[in-house]
């Protein structure tokens, strides 16, 4: 995943919110590229989230964990259960993003505590060669999601270990005092500064586009990293979709 941000390569991933390893393996068998398996809102348990963590490795896609807001002892505790990156809610100031970086990296980069279990194959591996690759890997990505960031974005984004910042438009539309209102042009506008920013810091800015055009836009204007929702809520929309042209074909039937 780092890798491909670095070379500029297209990434999609997907929200996965369902304390289920057999959807993440959908997500992975769809072609997606990672998935962020959801801590933070979705009620799943330690043993549960490890077998996502799995299952996404077993299809080849990153799982990355969003984890609650200011906890960095399951940053530690996710990344040592193999996850390859942490997602991080509510970055406001620098000072969140520095508390990630020490939490997820190991010395000189942070200070990650050491551990021997899954995530050096139980002894299998080199101890301080697992260190060196496990820096060069793990994503720090903070989440964008307050005023009171957006207005600190440039602070935020120069600080070293900053690998990609998402953009939450849904939690800023509340705290800009528009709830829910995604496009709302204030919401607009801040989102749009946080990507502007992310340019000038030389720091992937992933988007959640909401409409077709926005996926169009966001990659005419250079950015190359996409969260395409939530498994949830595509699952919701095909489900309705297909009991709607079932429905819609018995009518058709029904009038001839």
């Amino acid at each position: 995943m780092r890798e491909a941000l670095r070379a500029r390569r297209a990434v999609y991933g997907l929200f996965a919110a369902l304390p289920s390893p057999s959807l993440v393996e959908m997500v992975g068998a769809a072609g997606y590229d990672f998935a962020i398996l959801d801590a933070e809102h979705a009620l799943v348990d330690a043993q549960t989230l490890q077998h996502m963590i799995r299952a996404a490795e077993a299809f080849g896609i990153a799982p990355l964990v969003r984890v609650p807001e200011r906890d960095t002892g399951m940053i530690l505790r996710v990344l040592d259960a193999g996850a390859h990156g942490v997602v991080v809610p509510h970055v406001r100031r620098p000072q969140d993003v520095e508390d990630a970086v020490a939490a997820a990296r190991y010395a000189p980069e942070g200070m990650r505590s050491l551990g021997s279990g899954r995530n050096v194959g139980y002894g299998r591996n080199e101890l301080r060669e697992y260190v060196t690759a496990a820096n060069a890997r793990t994503l720090v990505v903070p989440m964008i999601e307050d005023a009171e960031a957006v207005e600190r974005i440039d602070e935020i984004v120069a600080v070293p270990g900053t690998d990609m910042v998402l953009e939450g438009a849904a939690d800023l539309s509340q705290s800009l005092g528009v709830t829910w209102q995604t496009r709302h042009p204030d919401v607009l506008a801040a989102v749009s500064k946080v990507a502007a920013a992310c340019t000038r810091a030389g720091v992937p800015f992933c988007a959640i586009p909401r409409v077709p055009s926005d996926h169009a836009a966001w990659y005419a204007a250079g950015v190359r990293a996409f969260v395409l929702g939530e498994e949830r809520g595509v699952a919701a929309r095909a489900l309705r979709a297909h009991l709607a042209a079932h429905r819609d074909n018995g009518s058709e039937v029904d009038r001839a």
